[in-house]
């Protein structure tokens, strides 16, 4: 059988996609990794068919790789059986638990893994910003945790920022205005979006950052021309259904 990886979106039960709801409503057992994708996850299926499994917020390879190795050899018979999901907040191949518990299966069991997309962190941002990533733009993602500072493209998004004040510092001297966005379309915490980084100053792990490098041209083409007039007047302006 199949295990399902489920992409619950940025953390509102209701920006789960059709596809992925149906998926988590047949699936006889439902992984989470902690309590904000469970919160989402068992707005679709009852709690009797989720099951908890622990990842330590560590950077000990050691203790990573027995985690993972766990959740593994826990799933793996499950899937094989039935049909099984394991459900992340955001997309599942995005900066994602999930894609550490893939490798880990494909190195040690014999599992038929499909992904089933989620609405990725990324465009959950630009909406709540109001930002606008327009063709031909360049756009990087980076990991700006413990207080660390990248620079280098135009525009960055930037996961996980736990140090903001310092990574606002680096930022800010680098050339880059910064807006913040915290627990962003979530329905638990504080929704926050603010360009203080002292309103943020708290650890949070969702927090997210938008850097932009002052004085880059950006002037996106739109139907208004210069001089003329944006009507439909030299088109007749009648209806053209006829």
């Amino acid at each position: 059988m199949t295990l399902y990886g489920i992409g619950l979106g940025p953390g509102r039960a209701d920006l789960v996609t059709v596809r992925g709801k149906q998926t988590l409503q047949r699936a006889d057992v439902v992984y989470t990794p902690g309590r904000l994708s469970r919160s989402v996850a068992s707005e679709h299926v009852p709690d009797t068919r989720i099951s908890d499994l622990s990842f330590p917020m560590t950077h000990d390879a050691d203790e990573l790789r027995t985690a993972w190795k766990a959740a593994a050899g826990e799933i793996a018979p499950r899937a094989r059986e039935g049909c099984t999901a394991f459900v992340t907040l955001g997309d599942p191949n995005v900066y994602s638990t999930f894609g550490h518990l893939r490798r880990t299966l494909e190195a040690f069991h014999s599992v038929e893994i499909e992904i089933v997309p989620g609405v990725s962190a990324v465009t959950a941002f630009t909406t709540a910003l109001g930002i606008e990533i327009t063709a031909g733009s360049s756009l990087a993602l980076r990991e700006a945790a413990g207080g660390v500072a990248p620079t280098g493209p135009d525009r960055m998004i930037l996961f996980k920022v736990t140090d903001v004040p310092s990574t606002h510092e680096g930022l800010i001297e680098s050339g880059y205005d910064v807006v913040y966005g915290r627990r962003l379309f979530m329905e638990s915490g504080e929704t926050v979006v603010t360009d203080d980084p002292q309103a943020v100053a708290d650890r949070d792990y969702y927090t997210l950052a938008y850097a932009e490098k002052r004085g880059i041209d950006d002037d996106p083409p739109t139907a208004a021309f210069e001089g003329t007039d944006t009507r439909a007047t030299d088109l007749g302006g009648g209806n053209h259904d006829e």
